[in-house]
């Protein structure tokens, strides 16, 4: 599928250019414009479990479906939160994202949501993840811009900053220091990776920010 990433890396969106017969598949509110020969199908792919277990993992329960009618068309996509836009070309191989991290994909791209630890949901984060399977285009998401690592042995993210990274790693999650640094360090709980693969993670995170934004809220005092 053509497409071309545009406004990067602050705030991102996708413009998928699609031929005769070509499917693209989004997350409900994630079109942002399209061609007016555009036509949309909305269901729970996969039937009442799969959407389910999106559900569970950050997704939406129903996903969109848009193809051109009589002729080519253009769409394009952007995600919910400030960020980066990154395309993944499947080729068979497996890729797991946080949740709410995917935008669009072509139709050969398969979603299953997996269990990621309840060690993750004290790190900050939710307790699954979402995996994409199948051959075609992806396109996921950050909070901030996306870096690109090449992991080759050992190599340690902190589990806000995680967006993505092939299946051909292991991770673990624990901490880092001992319990001071725990508590007081301000680091929390890390992901160690294992392994040769690629991850991707994101320059900012939604709950550092939502920390920094708290410090200029209004504050009602009894004399107000």
């Amino acid at each position: 599928m053509r497409h071309e990433i545009v406004c990067k890396p602050d705030f991102s969106m996708v413009k998928c250019f699609l031929d005769a017969g070509e499917r693209v598949k989004a997350e409900p509110g994630a079109m942002a414009g399209m061609s007016s020969n555009m036509k949309l199908e909305t269901k729970a792919r996969g039937g009442l479990l799969s959407g389910l277990k999106r559900l569970v993992g950050g997704e939406s329960f129903f996903q969109n479906t848009y193809w051109p009618e009589g002729g080519e068309g253009e769409i394009y996509f952007s995600p919910a939160s400030m960020g980066d836009l990154h395309y993944y070309p499947m080729t068979g191989q497996d890729i797991m994202m946080q949740s709410g991290a995917y935008v669009c994909s072509s139709d050969g791209v398969e979603f299953d949501t997996k269990w990621s630890g309840a060690k993750s949901f004290f790190g900050g984060e939710g307790l699954f993840m979402l995996k994409a399977t199948g051959q075609g285009d992806l396109f996921f998401s950050s909070f901030g811009a996306i870096h690109e690592v090449d992991v080759s042995g050992s190599y340690i993210v902190d589990t806000g900053a995680i967006v993505a990274f092939e299946s051909t790693l292991n991770y673990t999650i624990t901490k880092v220091g001992g319990m001071k640094s725990l508590f007081l360090g301000g680091e929390g709980l890390v992901c160690r990776f294992e392994g040769h693969g690629k991850l991707w993670i994101q320059t900012r995170q939604p709950t550092g920010f939502a920390g920094w934004l708290d410090a200029f809220r209004p504050v009602k005092t009894s004399n107000d």
